[in-house]
């Protein structure tokens, strides 16, 4: 196989699950579902090694929106209100695009804990690069 160009040595099986995740997401919000994203953005995330804070955050807020898209909204709303508390640490473009694909994941339920994540959604994208509409 030869030597890893040192543009692809960040591609790990991390990554791998990650962009998985994403493909998965994806493929059932167009009609062509090949199985859970959750599963993948969970081996994600139990493969992460230090050093990737922010891919961490971005798997995390995308397996709570994987979560509510898969109909799971009690998971999902524990995941989302941890993946919340680690996104506010830090600002991102990339990190706030992931919270915006979250809130339309939570978009058809109507709880009051879905509503406080509505809130904290609503809290952390005043002050960010945000599509979120009011």
């Amino acid at each position: 196989m030869g030597d890893v160009p040192h543009w692809l040595t960040y591609f790990d099986a991390a990554e791998h699950a990650g962009a998985k995740a994403a493909s998965a997401r994806d493929l059932a919000e167009r009609g062509r579902p090949t199985g859970p994203a959750s599963t993948h953005f969970e081996s994600a995330l139990a493969l992460r090694g230090p050093g990737f804070e922010r891919v961490r955050i971005m798997d995390a807020v995308g397996h709570a929106a994987a979560l509510f898209d898969e109909g799971d909204p009690d998971r999902g709303a524990q995941a989302a209100h941890h993946a919340l508390d680690d996104a506010a640490r830090l600002d991102s473009a990339l990190i706030t695009s992931r919270v915006n694909v979250l809130h339309q994941a939570i978009r058809p339920y109507r709880t009051a804990t879905v509503d406080d994540i509505r809130a904290r959604i609503r809290d952390l994208t005043a002050t960010r690069p945000s599509t979120i509409a009011a």
